[in-house]
């Protein structure tokens, strides 16, 4: 069996089936998830990158759904993984909610929401640890919002507000302006866009920018790829989901599984931020764990009937598909 997901044909597939499923909360300005559902030999894969990216750049999520479908994954080291809860730049009441609800001792905070004043997220973090309480942590994530200095200042703000943050999330856009965030402050910073999407993410240097290096399988090519990714960076590593639905989340969890080591919980506790999903059994945490697959789930087809989007989203999804696979062979 070809070890590359680049050398499997579209038309080997047994199934292929657009999905949209609304989500609960506005995320990153996403309102609505989509994707296509894909069926191989060795069972289900997700390809759902998002609106914004160019077919080059969804090479990877195509491979990362093909190795699902043909190859399956490798052997876990781990039968759970400790997963984070995901707060979005809501208000504090409902932040406050989000953790309460989820059974989580880690939080991943989001913050630096465009048009969001520095006190919403401040507010935001204290509301996050008033649900946690003292024992629990504490991350957020800026998605490269800030240039150094604003990075510095905000991160000590929030650190206070944390009562001590256990990392922030890719504060600034380049490894360059990590490096210098970092040697300015005392709170852990992890790498996250730098990586994924860095033109080529095993060669990307940031063992003096980072302190954690934060991976998807998805925009990384698949499971072996981002195993690959995590032994390159040479830094402790946190999964992180693509807000898939727990189909695309099956494999973020199996590459969790599989890494050598694992000290910090991963943020793959997103399905409960869509509204809805493809499979009976949704991946949602259990006392801030959820288990290792050995394969994907099977979606359900009432569940995948339900989800199907109207004729023309189909046909732009499945056009976007056999792009990206052209893409991928020239």
């Amino acid at each position: 069996m070809a070890s590359d997901p680049g050398t499997f044909d579209l038309t080997q597939l047994d199934a292929v089936r657009v999905y949209s499923l609304p989500m609960r909360t506005r995320f990153r300005g996403v309102t609505v998830r989509q994707g296509v559902l894909l069926n191989g030999p060795e069972g289900w894969g997700e390809f759902c990158p998002f609106e914004d990216y160019s077919d080059a750049d969804c090479v990877p999520w195509l491979d990362a759904a093909l190795e699902s479908c043909f190859l399956g994954w490798p052997t876990p080291v781990r039968e759970t993984v400790p997963v984070n809860c995901t707060v979005p730049a809501v208000d504090p009441r409902r932040a406050h909610e989000f953790v309460a609800n989820s059974g989580c001792h880690t939080a991943k905070v989001k913050v630096a929401e465009p048009g969001d004043p520095a006190s919403a997220d401040a507010e935001r973090v204290e509301a996050v640890r008033q649900a946690l309480g003292s024992s629990g942590a504490i991350r957020v994530d800026a998605n490269a919002a800030w240039d150094v200095d604003t990075a510095v200042h905000r991160i000590r703000e929030l650190d206070r507000a944390a009562g001590g943050l256990e990392y922030v999330e890719q504060p600034c856009p380049s490894v360059a302006e990590l490096a210098s965030v970092r040697r300015r402050v005392d709170v852990r910073v992890a790498a996250d866009e730098s990586i994924r999407r860095a033109e080529d993410p095993l060669r990307v240097a940031v063992a003096e920018a980072a302190d954690v290096a934060v991976i998807k399988a998805a925009p990384l090519g698949g499971v072996r790829r981002s195993l690959e990714v995590a032994e390159a960076c040479g830094l402790p590593c946190v999964v992180s989901s693509a807000v898939e639905s727990s189909v695309g989340l099956a494999a973020q969890l199996a590459l969790a599984g599989a890494l050598p080591e694992l000290p910090f919980a991963c943020g793959l506790g997103t399905v409960a931020l869509l509204d809805g999903d493809v499979v009976t059994d949704p991946l949602l945490p259990v006392d801030g764990q959820l288990p290792v697959p050995t394969h994907p789930p099977c979606p359900a087809p009432a569940l995948v009937a339900a989800a199907t989007p109207v004729a023309e989203t189909q046909h732009r999804w499945l056009e976007r598909l056999y792009r990206v696979r052209l893409a991928s062979t020239t």
